[in-house]
């Protein structure tokens, strides 16, 4: 009970000082408002309210005038360009009568024209005059006061003038130690890039070790792969192993409408890396800055090629920088200018490829984690059924996938919505065409012709599917996967390709003896082909020459100079040789579609009922097994490839 009377007694707790600077800051900023619109309309108001008081009409000069001349007005008062005439009251109401003086003259000057005694007049200049040269002041300087009041409004909304005084800081993202989750663990697919980027930490963690060998750290490190390989979730494992301050900036974020603030941003962005050195800076995007400078039909960019100069200077200039790291990533490398790719600057180039098999399984088992998938789900035959895919269309699939078994009212994912999935991704979804029956046997039939003359030859990829399933733009698809990763293309593998995109085209005029529009991507990538293997391969009777209209270019494909000619004469051989190479693989698979006729016929007839036909039923249907490719048969009989 004491302790509760205690309580009792103990006096209340004073408001916050937050809270109560908080009321009297609004508080004020109210009361400025409130007085300056009064300091500026009440004048205004004032001399309204006097101006219209007991008025009852308005009368020209020459009747004012008159009027005084007449001695029926008892005074006289001028009020600026206006003239108010005070008659007697009448049942004590005020009668004025107002008029407009003379432009460029006074009204004595008038009343003194007109033969008329100002002082008999009794003539009075009116102090409300000074409420026009106050609404005159005021038309002046309200502008520049809304305009002051607005900066700082916009200033305090930044945060402390970063508006104005601000706009040169860098925008960089710091994450400190532990503020990153993703580690190395979290990255697979890429074990190359990552051990070069492990070296690079055990270097800002140990380098006593480097330096007693006389080991200088690098200056930087530039990622550079294709779109969705990983090279922004590998610095992220950066930012989560080193132990260091990390500091991430686009390179869009340095650009700004001002000329001079990307300079000013890049030299902010280094001066607070080397108070916290030793650190990381990471710049996403590099090639948004690093592009060549002076090269192009446009010319430069002043505020872009600023930018780069200064981040030249930083990364190697007269200034030591020893313990800070540039990281920067940048999936178009033939863009950036020399000068920021020479050693010395990027002294390190880690390219990141798309995973192999064992990659994009491994990929697979990072983002299945915390998805129930099913217990017979054969990993090894989704990764070699996704080559091509990258760790982001990877972990797409599989989040495709777990939509799909949700929307089924599954509880596990099976190996179905994997599939669905990873077409998905590729293709796009399924789309419903209402087909006529005659369309879509005549889909049926193109896809057939496809898939017919991929298996029969050596050099085109195992059929992983046949459908007539709408997808994206395409009617109806064939889809062909390697067995296992390939890195190199023979000549004989080259012509059968052209001859499987020539499939589709060839059962059509067998079966038809007609053409249609569904064959225009095939020829294109059959025509692109060829010209590559004539051109660019020396695949052809003109030997091995590079005759494409390149120019002179780096070791990272960049181009200088004017494009080598090519004589009208050799040109004329080229255009022969691309379409001997794309005739021969049209008559090549018009003969294996004459020749296995009854084969795509029922493979037609299956398709048309089941829509799709997966690999283990087209090959039931086909009755013989897969050639084996030619590039395989040599590395196994080299003296009978011969």
């Amino acid at each position: 009970m004491a302790t509760k009377e205690a309580e009792k007694t103990i006096p209340p707790k004073p408001p916050e000082v937050k809270k109560y600077e908080f009321r009297m800051n609004f508080s004020l900023r109210r009361i400025i408002i409130w007085s300056l619109i009064l300091f500026l309309f009440l004048p205004e108001l004032i001399f309204l309210l006097t101006k219209n008081s007991g008025i009852v009409e308005e009368i020209p000069l020459t009747t004012a005038i008159a009027e005084i001349k007449s001695g029926n007005v008892e005074k006289v008062e001028i009020r600026g360009d206006e003239i108010a005439l005070f008659y007697p009251e009448e049942n004590n109401v005020p009668k004025i009568k107002l008029s407009r003086k003379e432009e460029g003259s006074s009204f004595i000057e008038t009343l003194q024209r007109a033969e008329v005694d100002p002082s008999k007049a009794k003539v009075e200049v009116s102090s409300m005059a000074f409420s026009n040269i106050l609404a005159g002041f005021v038309s002046l300087v309200l502008p520049i006061l809304a305009f002051g009041l607005l900066m700082i409004f916009l200033m305090r909304r930044r945060g402390g003038g970063d508006m104005m005084f601000g706009i040169g800081k860098s925008k960089a993202k710091l994450f400190a130690k532990g503020k990153q989750a993703i580690k190395f663990t979290d990255v697979a697919g890429v074990d190359e890039a990552k051990k070069e980027l492990e070296e690079v930490v055990d270097f800002l963690k140990h380098p006593k070790k480097y330096r007693d060998l006389g080991a200088r750290t690098p200056k930087g490190v530039l990622l550079v792969g294709p779109a969705g390989v990983g090279k922004t979730l590998l610095a992220k494992a950066v930012a989560g192993e080193a132990g260091v301050p990390f500091f991430s900036m686009a390179g869009s974020e340095f650009m700004e409408m001002l000329v001079g603030v990307g300079a000013s941003r890049v030299r902010d962005l280094f001066e607070t890396a080397k108070k916290a050195a030793p650190s990381i800076i990471f710049i996403d995007e590099l090639d948004a800055i690093g592009r060549m400078r002076g090269v192009g039909i446009m010319g430069g960019h002043d505020e872009r090629d600023q930018t780069l100069n200064q981040i030249l200077v930083e990364m190697d200039g007269f200034t030591t920088n020893d313990n800070v790291i540039v990281l920067a990533a940048t999936n178009r490398p033939d863009v950036l200018d020399p000068a920021l790719i020479r050693p010395g600057r990027f002294d390190r180039r880690v390219v990141l490829d798309l995973p192999d098999i064992e990659g994009r399984k491994a990929t697979m088992k990072i983002h299945a984690v915390g998805k129930p998938f099913a217990r017979d789900l054969n990993w090894d035959k989704m990764a070699k059924r996704t080559v091509g895919f990258s760790g982001a269309d990877i972990e797409n699939m599989l989040n495709e996938a777990a939509i799909g078994a949700a929307r089924g009212e599954n509880k596990t994912i099976s190996e179905a919505d994997l599939e669905e999935a990873a077409t998905r991704v590729k293709l796009g979804p399924e789309k419903k065409r209402l087909q006529s029956p005659r369309e879509r046997e005549m889909t049926a039939y193109h896809e057939a012709g496809h898939a017919v003359v991929g298996h029969l030859l050596p050099g085109a990829d195992p059929v992983h599917r046949v459908s007539i399933v709408s997808r994206g733009m395409a009617l109806g698809y064939t889809m062909s996967r390697p067995d296992t990763d390939k890195y190199q293309q023979t000549e004989s593998e080259l012509k059968d390709q052209i001859a499987v995109m020539q499939g589709g085209r060839a059962a059509e005029e067998v079966v038809y003896r007609e053409k249609t529009g569904g064959a225009s991507n095939d020829i294109e990538r059959a025509t692109r082909i060829a010209r590559a293997m004539v051109t660019d391969f020396g695949m052809s009777k003109l030997g091995p020459i590079s005759m494409s209209p390149m120019y002179e270019s780096s070791d990272w494909g960049r181009a200088y100079g004017e494009p080598y000619k090519v004589s009208d004469q050799m040109q004329g051989k080229i255009d022969d040789e691309i379409k001997r190479l794309v005739d021969d693989g049209y008559k090549l698979a018009e003969k294996i579609v004459k020749d296995n006729r009854d084969k795509m016929d029922k493979l037609v007839e299956t398709l048309l009922e089941a829509e799709t036909v997966e690999q283990e039923e087209f090959e039931k249907i086909m009755g013989v097994k897969k050639a084996v490719p030619a590039l395989e048969t040599m590395i196994k009989h080299p003296a009978s490839a011969k």
